[in-house]
């Protein structure tokens, strides 16, 4: 899963909520992102890997995670208007992602977590991570 979103939208925070939970840490602030056969893979740069920025504290130290497959991107610029969104895509080296538009909820990092973890009900992005 991939987090985009302009400084300040909240991608750092909302991954330590999803670490707090289980998720791993490939990278913060900067991902290498590559297409390998026909998945886009994420990685972190070899000197930012097992840190990631908390505001207001500094770089906290974490367990850094190998490159992983995305199959899904998170647009914190975005907002999600409706209850049932329709499916979503967006494209990175020309390989679809399944896209989730950003939510102002208390349960977006554990509804997100979930998905990591066990993808969607209708199988759309699969669930890797």
């Amino acid at each position: 899963m991939i987090l985009m979103g302009s400084s300040g939208s909240g991608k750092s925070s909302l991954a330590l909520q999803m670490m707090a939970l289980g998720a791993d840490l490939v990278a913060d602030d900067r991902t290498i992102v590559a297409r390998q056969g026909g998945a886009l893979v994420g990685a972190c740069p070899p000197a930012l890997i097992g840190l990631i920025e908390a505001r207001g504290i500094g770089l906290l130290r974490a367990p850094g995670a190998g490159p992983a497959i995305l199959a899904h991107a998170v647009d914190l610029d975005r907002s999600e208007t409706e209850r049932m969104p329709p499916p979503r895509r967006i494209s990175f080296l020309g390989v679809a992602l399944d896209l989730v538009l950003g939510q102002q909820t208390r349960h977006f990092p554990h509804a997100l977590y979930h998905l990591l973890r066990h993808g969607r009900a209708d199988g759309i992005g699969g669930s890797a991570e």
